[in-house]
């Protein structure tokens, strides 16, 4: 099932997507129309994992990390799909990074082993973890408003394994992998967090990007796909727009 959160005349609802229609308690609402969609949950951090897909590590020439190598977004880097990514003016090096994301669905902390993931999670989504190449550090770089865009829903029923990903820029394919290249697996990961942090309901993990990330410029069109969840979706404008 494909969980979406809508904005509409009666608030903000969340319901069961089905191909651009969101059936919620309230009714049915057409994104679109008369529902617009907004990232499908409300994250208190971004735990997101680098340096997890071999084949970046040897376009990066990065050395293979013993245990994950993380970093931190606050909430404000939450970015909703379709709604247009302002090119940041401080910055002349803003690239894109197409990950699978998971979401926690309950209070949890010190889990154990993939079991005890699978019931605290409610789904897969994508993030487009944007950097700011040319900032001095990870938190520079990585951990402004709008940062992360996320959506465009949540699956709750997939096997993040083995699953295939491509992102496009204004037309043209620049990623192309599979999970099966990451280099720790998605349940490890949120055990390993699990010990060092408390997550909390909407609290979203992500696992990396494959290589050949690349600038961003306004005008770009970001098309990031995940087999078996969608397609992330924004356009890059000028700060002026």
């Amino acid at each position: 099932m494909k969980l979406a959160r809508i904005q509409t005349d009666d608030g903000v609802l969340t319901g069961e997507y089905d191909d651009g229609t969101v059936t919620t308690d309230d009714g049915t609402y057409e994104v679109g129309d008369d529902a617009d969609l907004l990232a499908p949950c409300e994250p208190g951090t971004f735990y997101c994992v680098g340096r997890n897909f071999a084949e970046k590590i040897d376009q990066m020439d990065y050395d293979i990390p013993e245990i994950p190598d993380w970093f931190i977004k606050p909430a404000v880097s939450l970015h909703h799909p379709n709604d247009p990514i302002v090119h940041p003016e401080w910055t002349a090096e803003l690239t894109y990074a197409g990950e699978l994301a998971a979401v926690i669905d309950e209070e949890c902390t010190d889990l154990e082993d993939e079991d005890d993931v699978k019931e605290v999670l409610r789904g897969w989504s994508i993030l487009n973890d944007l950097d700011a190449l040319d900032q001095e550090r990870r938190t520079a770089r990585k951990a402004f408003d709008g940062s992360g865009p996320l959506g465009p829903v949540i699956e709750t029923d997939l096997d993040p394994r083995g699953i295939d990903m491509e992102t496009h820029i204004a037309g043209e394919k620049r990623q192309d992998a599979t999970t099966d290249w990451m280099i720790f697996d998605p349940y490890e990961t949120i055990a390993f967090l699990s010990e060092r942090y408390t997550f909390r309901p909407g609290d979203v993990i992500s696992f990396g990007s494959p290589a050949n990330p690349g600038l961003l410029e306004p005008g770009d069109d970001i098309e990031i796909w995940y087999e078996g969840i969608g397609t992330l979706e924004n356009t890059v404008v000028a700060p002026e727009e």
